[in-house]
């Protein structure tokens, strides 16, 4: 495939977005083969091709932190909040994170694979290409597994790459309310290894918070993930700052996810780790905070900043990245090239792969064509999806 007459926004290089006008790209066995402009084409790969008529092609897009895999709803607690209720006054309240655990665990796999289905599509129709999905309704080891399983499954009926995440250490069941400890040793600790075991879990993932877990209460669970070699990351200071973010860098984490409260030691540490910083403008709109993710400091000290949906029932009902890159650019003042690199290179950084991201020879040919001028009008529209075409793999 040949693709011709284009811009193309590599995301790669030192020019902004890597944009190359009136570019080419040639794609052979479902890799890029080669990018340029067009007038360097060289000869050998000088076939007729297909004219773009101009339009702008980006990597496809990556999203990086979903829940898409779920039961129920969560709309009631929606009018709680409207009426005032915090999200900790909703949890507490139990409701929450443990209303969804109840949906989850009644739900067959069928029901939640098909409820998932409608998620990821709308995901699809944007461009996306990879989504990260994380356990964590479950909550109890067999729940947790079911949840994995189908996550899984999301890649054999649907034309994109899942990334699965283990978040046992999410919050506690009723039935284990105030014996946190006991929780991560009787089942958490447990369902990690029998992940593991079946192959279901590329990464693992815990939430530390005060309405969740603490520091000391999480490092057995990253702990057991060292041991079984699969990397971690770890939603941080979201509502309050207890240590996450630092914990993570020390364990070398692939990111930390919200981070509204994290401080520019934080970001330090996040620099000198290697760690991507995600942010998750969905939660920060739906539960109406203030505290905004501390960007400057984050690109002061070089931490690249990804951009996700944070798709699930209760703090981030989204279901389009594009919406994210334009919430992250008018909510914490990212520039419209920092939320593509958010949803494209940095997203595929937070989830350890180097394979996609980019536009660059050898890499997966992963790409989004859109029917747009210039890069910045992805984040610009609201409500509005340019995506002319997808290709995965390099297959339409």
């Amino acid at each position: 495939m040949l693709l011709r007459n284009a811009s193309v926004a590599t995301m790669a290089g030192d020019a902004p977005y890597g944009l190359i006008e009136g570019a080419a790209v040639s794609i052979d066995v479902g890799k890029v083969r080669w990018v340029g402009a067009e007038c360097d084409l060289p000869p050998a790969l000088a076939e007729a091709g297909e004219d773009m008529e101009g339009r702008l092609i980006t990597p496809a897009l990556i999203d990086c932190h979903t829940h898409v895999v779920f039961g129920g709803d969560r709309a009631g607690e929606f009018e709680m909040r409207l009426e005032g209720a915090s999200y900790e006054e909703v949890a507490r309240a139990g409701g929450g994170i443990v209303s969804t655990v109840r949906a989850t665990r009644a739900a067959s796999e069928d029901a939640l694979l098909t409820d998932a289905l409608r998620r990821v599509d709308a995901l699809i129709a944007e461009g996306v290409s990879v989504i990260e999905v994380k356990s964590g309704y479950g909550l109890d080891i067999e729940t947790e597994l079911k949840m994995l399983r189908v996550a899984r499954r999301i890649a054999t009926v649907r034309d994109i790459w899942v990334r699965t995440t283990f978040l046992g250490a999410h919050a506690v069941p009723e039935e284990y309310k105030g014996r946190n400890a006991a929780y991560i040793a009787e089942v958490c600790l447990p369902a990690l290894e029998a992940a593991a075991k079946a192959g279901l879990a590329d990464a693992v993932d815990a939430f530390c918070e005060g309405i969740a877990f603490s520091v000391e209460e999480i490092a057995p669970v990253f702990d057991r993930a060292r041991k079984l070699g699969l990397p971690v990351k770890l939603h941080a200071e979201q509502l309050s700052n207890i240590g996450g973010t630092r914990m993570a860098a020390e364990y070398g984490a692939l990111s930390a996810d919200h981070v509204e409260y994290a401080d520019a030691g934080d970001a330090a540490a996040l620099a000198k780790s290697g760690s991507v910083a995600v942010l998750l403008p969905g939660a920060f709109y739906t539960l109406h905070e203030t505290q905004v993710p501390p960007v400057a400091a984050f690109r002061e000290h070089g931490v690249p900043m990804a951009l996700a949906t944070d798709c699930n029932p209760g703090s981030s009902p989204m279901t389009s990245l594009l919406l994210a890159m334009n919430m992250g650019c008018t909510l914490f003042r990212l520039t419209p090239e920092e939320a593509l690199a958010g949803v494209t290179r940095n997203a595929a950084k937070a989830l350890g792969l180097d394979d996609c991201g980019v536009i660059a020879p050898g890499k997966r040919a992963d790409l989004a064509i859109w029917d747009a001028e210039r890069p910045a009008e992805l984040a610009y529209r609201i409500g509005f999806t340019p995506l002319h075409r997808r290709i995965f793999g390099g297959v339409e």
